[in-house]
């Protein structure tokens, strides 16, 4: 079974928790729009939801498949967040951030009742860092920020291997914030705690791709199925 299917499996075990009338937090990347185009199927066939969009490219997804946005204000209340990730440990603990949408994906997820994770069973590791920990950061003398992200990593005894993130024409790579993203290849991150503090307290850091103790759950789609991993109390 391809990653494309087994991503759609675990989008279609998600849409089991949506109800009628929710306020949905609707993530970014490959394995979220399965979720939207789930979601605007249900809607078609009379539910009544909801979106918050993590990013433009998730909002004009989301209004292709006719589910309703909203902007939301102090009175909003999102029920139910769901987004996909680049890498789940045992914990369940998260990298995200390869879309380049984590700023907006992290305000989503913190303030949502409850936030789900959608993966195909690929993104399950040992321990987080093959997948390059993105760090959104301002675009202000960023050279400055990234050469205390580099040594913020080797402090913690990582490889001090980052790279500025580019589109595919060559061009800095802007989230629709207006922030760069710099892409740190950690390899192993044996502390990711003390790692996203590390990168937190540097001026110039906006936000970390490292998505700690927030995931309810984990829904993995694997070719037998789906497997669900509901994280220890912490």
């Amino acid at each position: 079974m391809s990653a494309d299917a087994m991503k759609r499996r675990a989008a279609a075990e998600a849409m089991t928790l949506v109800a009628d009338g929710m306020t949905l937090g609707l993530g970014t990347g490959s394995t979220a729009a399965h979720f939207i185009d789930l979601l605007g199927e249900a809607v078609r066939n009379g539910l009544s939801v909801k979106g918050v969009p993590t990013s433009e490219d998730t909002s004009r997804r989301a209004e292709a498949a006719g589910v309703e946005l909203i902007e939301p204000d102090e009175t909003t209340v999102i029920d139910l967040a769901v987004d996909g990730a680049d890498e789940v440990d045992a914990r369940g603990d998260l990298i995200k951030g390869g879309g380049g949408a984590l700023l907006r994906e992290k305000i989503v997820a913190a303030v949502a009742k409850r936030f789900v994770v959608i993966a195909d069973a690929s993104k399950k590791v040992a321990e987080l860092g093959a997948f390059p920990l993105p760090v959104e950061i301002d675009r202000f003398a960023y050279g400055l920020t990234a050469r205390r992200i580099r040594e913020a990593l080797v402090a913690q005894g990582l490889p001090g291997d980052i790279a500025l993130r580019h589109r595919p024409d060559g061009a800095a790579f802007v989230t629709d914030g207006g922030n760069l993203v710099v892409d740190c290849r950690a390899r192993r991150i044996h502390e990711p705690a003390l790692l996203d503090g590390a990168l937190k307290s540097i001026p110039g850091v906006v936000e970390t791709g490292l998505f700690l103790r927030m995931a309810e759950r984990v829904i993995f789609g694997t070719a037998d199925g789906v497997e669900v991993l509901r994280p220890p109390a912490r």
